[in-house]
């Protein structure tokens, strides 16, 4: 019997091998970095069995393929204040729900901004999101995808990544011989850092743009401000109770998307604070539910 079950188990794990493909973001040479044998990646799981990940200086593409592809695909950026990735209730968890609606994911494992391995720490992360959607959408056919149906989403510090992204999408910070189109057709922003002016997340804000940021930098990623008519739709879940990224983060955004007459669709919650992953256990509405209702009606899911 002990014999069935250990077999059992390793059919199990090997099928959820099977379900992900690891692979490395860049083909070649990873853009604006230097070499430090000192930095070490780390990882931890904690008391709540939740994996964070540290000190990444390899980025990596995690891809969850669905076994029924219904050609949207999702970019998941996982949270951390740009010190951990949250990786595994705001990534691995996020990408199997969506597998069981055919919707192929990609959980990025981007890195974290440091001068350890960057030669300039504030555009490394936003240069993995655009490799991330550019291999993506240029291996659309291979994965049998729409590369018209390709989006980006995050949670916290990711979420300031998704929204980067979102409006930062003309000027290319990777190498792009083919002019591959870098913006996403939609994101989806999970208590996000928006801003990186008065309701930011200061250690957020800290770790991207060091202690002392310029004007023009905080005005550059303070993401509201760079919201226009080409901006993508975006769906946005946040807790009004949240005393780590104040919710103001989404209000504002939702108010920049509205003001430039883009879809977008907030749901606010009373309570959940910070870091909720799939489940706001305050609310019986499904985040996820409703964000896979609001993709269909602007046409990014059949």
């Amino acid at each position: 019997m002990k014999k069935a079950i250990l077999f059992f188990v390793l059919i199990l794990s090997n099928q959820l091998l099977n379900a992900q493909t690891v692979m490395n973001l860049y083909a070649n040479e990873i853009p604006n970095s230097k070499i430090n044998k000192d930095y070490i990646e780390e990882s931890n799981t904690g008391t709540d069995g939740k994996l964070r990940i540290g000190k990444v200086s390899e980025p990596k593409l995690i891809a969850y393929f669905a076994d029924k592809p219904n050609g949207t695909a999702v970019i998941i950026c996982p949270g951390g204040g740009y010190k951990i990735l949250a990786i595994s209730h705001e990534g691995y968890q996020i990408a199997q729900e969506f597998n069981k609606r055919g919707i192929t994911a990609f959980v990025l494992k981007y890195r974290l901004p440091s001068d350890d391995i960057m030669l300039d720490k504030k555009i490394g992360t936003l240069q993995d999101a655009q490799q991330a959607i550019k291999v993506v959408r240029d291996n659309a056919s291979k994965w049998q995808l729409n590369p018209a149906k390709i989006g980006i989403m995050g949670f916290s510090a990711g979420g300031h990544l998704a929204s980067t992204l979102s409006t930062h999408f003309l000027k290319s910070l990777i190498e792009n011989p083919n002019n591959i189109n870098l913006r996403p057709d939609f994101s989806v922003l999970g208590y996000p850092v928006v801003t990186m002016d008065s309701f930011t997340h200061q250690g957020s804000k800290n770790n991207l743009l060091g202690n002392h940021p310029t004007e023009a930098d905080i005005i550059a990623f303070s993401n509201e401000l760079q919201v226009n008519s080409n901006t993508p739709p975006a769906f946005l879940f946040h807790a009004n109770d949240d005393k780590t990224v104040p919710s103001e983060n989404s209000v504002n955004y939702m108010l920049a998307l509205k003001k430039s007459n883009v879809p977008v669709e907030a749901h606010f919650y009373k309570g959940g604070g910070h870091g909720f992953g799939l489940e706001n256990k305050t609310t019986n509405e499904e985040w996820f539910v409703s964000m896979l209702t609001w993709l269909k009606s602007i046409n990014m899911l059949d």
